[in-house]
């Protein structure tokens, strides 16, 4: 069992988990789906520090690239940690986009 922004989980947060597909949807909101098979809504807007500033430009931020199971932007000048992005992001319930 896990618990992320106060909601309990079944099963445990898996350790080395990555992200293997990603959409930008509108408003810096990206759709992530992880090793897990999991599908969540995952809110860029809310990184904050200078090194996401650029992904305030939506030619930044609408185009993401998935490096060895990692996000990444701008050239891989910009990166998240996948756990985090997990950690951070909240349950999709909507059909395929």
């Amino acid at each position: 069992m896990f618990i992320v922004n106060d909601i309990c989980y079944a099963g445990e947060l898996k350790k080395g988990i990555k992200v293997t597909e990603v959409k930008p949807l509108r408003g810096g909101i990206l759709l992530v789906t992880f090793s897990t098979g999991e599908k969540r809504l995952f809110d860029t807007t809310l990184l904050k520090g200078a090194a996401f500033a650029p992904l305030a430009k939506e030619e930044i931020v609408n185009h993401p690239v998935l490096f060895h199971g990692v996000i990444t932007w701008n050239n891989g000048e910009i990166d998240i940690a996948p756990e985090t992005v997990y950690r951070e992001s909240y349950a999709y319930e909507g059909e395929a986009v």
